[in-house]
């Protein structure tokens, strides 16, 4: 659970530092725990961790359980003796300041298969169990996941409705046949899954003993090209050759006038609810084995949802239709907890347009909603995102979020009326807007604050992570070695400190008998 008054930091894994053109999890990740620490910080939020696909978005992975390859740390892998040091010798010329991913995909690949191989044909003793007993826990996602993976190869990256039909109806011949075929491809995949979960967990281990707790994330909808929509077809509105028939989006309002076509599938939630909502709860299940507390995109669609037919260009015809609402909750409770009682560690993305229905559905859920600083101040003094008008503590402030420009990005390009009207409420001249938004942030009720290191680094729009509704460019960015120095961690640990957001110090033990 998020504790009372806390706060943390916003960092995407590929954002860390490092030789190979992305972050991953080798001792940038211990580095990023250690300043959060001296920060007097309680939380690491990162955006979902799966494995990405067109786009490069973490938002549109291929697979909902599964993790990111790319963030598997090679000098690890040297260390088991599954790369040679030798082959770690020769990087390319990377970038620091941003991810090239195409060129980081092909050189991260190679080894990963190089590794792969390796430990196939010597891997023995405790790793070799440990690989076999990771591919049995994990056999209800990862069997498909890399079957699914390895399929796509083979059709060189065709989405998954472009293939043979027996593939797509998914007969069991046909999955037989090539299974034998593409056995070596399956093995690479779960080698890559086990290397990313065992990394992921030693940073998350690290995290927790020094009481940070980690924030993932997750689209409440899936990839329409995902190893979740070919396995589990029955959950979703598509007909027999894997083609939507209805997709995900929002309609048109005052930034939008054709409203937003998302184009993902959409559940058949009548059909989830028959088995008691179990893929919902599994999926759920597998992202809290990596994280603590989960943030879930688009919380209003579990009260109701925007269906736009399949073949409309746009999202201005459509329809709401209801969710699931309560009885989604109620039995992942019951999954989680034991009882349909109980807290839920979930924070509710309940940004935007959000009807009376959606607030009572997240208060009767007892779930904090968010709030962002950056939308604040585009009206009038009633706005609800403005610090003084909080009904309450349940909710998670930013400054911005992955999906918006850097506070100094936004207020240098804010309207001079808007700008005025941000320098009066906090009574600032705007020298440094970042620490007078930062101020306002940790003095509020919210209970959890959480900032972006574009924003720890005082960056302009030049950091920004993702600009919603452009490709090319997004999700690229990275921060420089020893960026975040202890100048900052100590500024940062006494603005904490100075709104009573730091962790308590746990008692010492006890030394009598007593």
């Amino acid at each position: 659970m998020i504790p009372l008054r806390a706060s943390g930091v916003l960092l995407h894994p590929t954002s860390l530092p490092g030789p190979y053109g992305i972050g991953d999890l080798g001792q940038e990740a211990y580095y990023l725990v250690d300043f959060l620490v001296a920060a007097k910080q309680s939380l690491w939020q990162v955006l979902p961790l799966g494995p990405t696909g067109f786009g490069d978005s973490p938002y549109a992975s291929f697979s909902s359980h599964a993790g990111n390859p790319l963030l598997i740390n090679l000098e690890m892998l040297a260390q088991e003796g599954d790369l040679l040091w030798t082959e770690l010798s020769n990087v390319p010329a990377f970038p620091a300041e941003r991810v090239d991913f195409g060129a980081v995909i092909d050189y991260k690949t190679k080894l990963l298969r190089q590794a792969a191989r390796r430990f196939r044909e010597s891997g023995a003793g405790e790793r070799r169990q440990a690989f076999e007993a990771f591919c049995a826990e994990k056999a209800h996602w990862l069997d498909d996941f890399a079957l699914f993976m390895a399929l796509k190869d083979a059709h060189r990256g065709a989405p998954w409705n472009t293939w043979e039909i027996e593939l797509i109806q998914r007969k069991p011949k046909a999955l037989d046949r090539w299974r034998q075929e593409l056995a070596d491809e399956i093995f690479f995949f779960k080698y890559a899954q086990f290397q990313f979960f065992r990394q992921w967990a030693q940073v998350k281990r690290y995290a927790n003993k020094r009481g940070i707790q980690i924030i993932g994330d997750i689209p409440i909808f899936v990839a329409p090209d995902s190893a979740d929509a070919w396995a589990n077809p029955e959950i979703f509105y598509m007909d027999d050759h894997g083609r939507l028939t209805v997709v995900a989006g929002v309609p048109p309002d005052y930034f939008s006038p054709t409203g937003q076509r998302w184009g993902n599938p959409l559940y058949r939630w009548d059909v989830l609810a028959a088995d008691g909502y179990a893929w919902w709860i599994q999926r759920i299940r597998s992202v809290l084995e990596m994280v603590d507390i989960l943030r879930i995109d688009h919380f209003r669609g579990f009260q109701d949802y925007w269906e736009i037919p399949a073949d409309e260009p746009t999202a201005v015809k459509g329809r709401w239709l209801p969710g699931p609402a309560d009885d989604l909750f109620k039995a992942l409770r019951q999954a989680l907890n034991g009882s349909p009682e109980g807290p839920l560690p979930i924070i509710a993305e309940d940004l935007g347009i959000i009807s009376d229905k959606v607030r009572a559905l997240r208060k009767r859920v007892g779930v904090p909603g968010m709030k962002v600083l950056h939308f604040a101040f585009s009206e009038d003094a009633d706005h609800e995102y403005l610090p003084h008008n909080y009904e309450g503590s349940d909710y998670v402030v930013y400054l911005g979020t992955h999906d918006n420009d850097t506070t100094i990005g936004w207020f240098n390009t804010l309207p001079p009326r808007e700008r005025e009207f941000v320098l009066r409420y906090l009574g600032r001249d705007g020298s440094d807007i970042v620490w007078g938004m930062m101020h306002l942030a940790f003095m509020s009720i919210a209970q959890t604050v959480i900032v972006t290191v574009q924003d720890l680094l005082k960056l302009g729009s030049q950091a920004r992570m993702n600009t919603p509704g452009t490709l090319g460019g997004n999700w690229t960015w990275r921060y420089w070695p020893g960026a975040l120095y202890d100048g900052i961690a100590g500024w940062l640990g006494q603005l904490t400190e100075t709104f009573g957001r730091a962790p308590k110090p746990r008692p010492e033990p006890r030394t009598d008998n007593g």
